[in-house]
């Protein structure tokens, strides 16, 4: 594996849908460039029709670009070895709701051709990971749609990807389920993992990803890391020492409008609501003997922290 080559290359990349008559219909996808590093978390925004679902179907290789040259893991998506090193969480997740979760699981490893005793290792540490083997017993069609979104996410993951590709992945989880989830994809990234993250909540965007690109019409608005593109450069902010009193934060002030002539903004700090929420329930759950909902998720399963052998890409 050639650590140093990023794991999806985008260059001028045209999607064009044609009617029946071979005529152009619709250019979901229009001359787009954009490379992932490995080990990053990269994030693919953009309203409704902007081309996203389109550019992850070229990646996943069930799309051909029309123009352009589009690699994965340093090969084209359709070769076959290469799907074996993908994982992919779509929007919606298709499950068989009559199977357990350990049944779904040990699905979705058959299809890999891991071995009874790989699958049976792995679905332990991942009902583990995402928090429900205290149910792996009960059918998915029983489980709540953030219960659902959970065993996808393990689905994605049964064959220890190279790449992991998340559409939604926070979608019908709880503000608890969501840190956690968010918390798994930094550990993914630890570990040298690629994510690609496509998501509307624009606030785990901005959590985890280290870079993100912003589609509109099927076209690259914008692209580069997260600092880069929401730092207000003309404006500063300080932050003082808890031990600071009020005294010299007001000295400070007085001395900042003697030197620009107007009067800074002087307010407290405030978490965000997650934060505050995250806080109050972890509070209660050290206070309470017995917890309801979906069990405390564990650390990253450990088969997905081992080294992997070079593969040749």
């Amino acid at each position: 594996m050639n650590e140093h080559q990023p794991g999806i290359e985008i260059n001028n990349v045209t999607k064009i849908f044609r009617d029946f008559w071979r005529r152009p219909k619709v250019t979901a996808v229009n001359d787009i460039s954009f490379n992932v590093r490995r080990g990053e978390i990269f994030g693919l925004l953009g309203p409704n029709g902007s081309g996203k679902s389109t550019t992850i179907k070229m990646i996943l290789g069930l799309l051909h670009p029309t123009r352009g040259e589009l690699k994965v893991l340093g090969k084209s998506p359709r070769d076959v070895p290469v799907k074996r090193r993908i994982g992919y969480l779509p929007e919606e997740s298709y499950l068989y709701g009559y199977l357990s979760s350990t049944e779904t699981l040990d699905f979705y490893g058959q299809l890999f051709n891991l071995d009874r005793g790989q699958r049976s290792e792995r679905i332990d540490q991942l009902l583990d990971m995402i928090g429900l083997k205290h149910v792996k017993g009960r059918t998915v069609g029983e489980y709540s749609k953030g219960m659902a979104r959970r065993i996808g996410l393990a689905q994605a993951l049964i064959n220890d990807p190279d790449l992991v590709i998340l559409d939604e992945p926070t979608s019908g989880l709880d503000p608890i389920g969501c840190r956690q989830v968010k918390d798994l994809i930094l550990l993914l990234a630890k570990q040298g993992k690629t994510v690609l993250l496509s998501s509307h909540l624009l606030a785990d965007v901005e959590d985890v990803c280290d870079r993100v690109a912003i589609l509109y019409n099927g076209e690259v608005q914008a692209l580069g890391s997260i600092d880069e593109l929401l730092e207000e450069t003309t404006r500063y902010r300080l932050t003082l020492p808890p031990a600071a009193t009020r005294e010299q934060v007001e000295e400070l002030v007085a001395r900042s409008e003697q030197l620009s002539g107007a009067k800074p903004d002087l307010d407290h700090p405030r978490r965000d609501l997650e934060q505050f929420f995250l806080h109050v329930v972890d509070r209660a759950r050290k206070q309470s003997a017995s917890a309801s909902g979906v069990g405390r998720e564990q650390a990253l399963a450990a088969f997905l922290g081992k080294g992997k052998p070079n593969e040749e890409s």
